[in-house]
């Protein structure tokens, strides 16, 4: 419907063309499902090889045995002082650390 057009004017159809949901309602499943079938064969046959480098591979091997650098005994203090309310952020420390990481990065983009 365009806008200002009066709503007792139909909009023009083609008399002999359906609509496209008519025509869905019209074919039979086994139409439908033939079609879905050809559509996922041809999205498969689309694609591209791709192939890992022995690099990624080591280094996802590597990740995985390692342990992990956490210190679990501070992760737990940490967790119980905040639920207890009594954790304190100290201010100073986030911004001397955010300024020495900054300097860092400004090292490594310069040389």
């Amino acid at each position: 419907m365009k806008i200002g057009q009066p709503p007792e004017i139909p909009p023009s159809v083609n008399p002999g063309s359906a609509s496209a949901a008519q025509k869905a309602a019209q074919q039979p499943a086994t139409a439908t499902a033939a079609a879905n079938a050809n559509a996922s064969k041809s999205t498969r046959s689309a694609g591209v090889a791709v192939t890992v480098s022995t690099l990624a591979q080591s280094l996802e091997k590597s990740s995985s045995t390692q342990p992990g650098d956490i210190d679990t005994e501070k992760v737990a203090s940490v967790r119980s002082s905040i639920e207890n309310g009594t954790y304190v952020v100290n201010p100073e420390a986030i911004a001397d650390k955010l300024l020495s990481n900054a300097q860092e990065m400004l090292n490594r983009t310069t040389r």
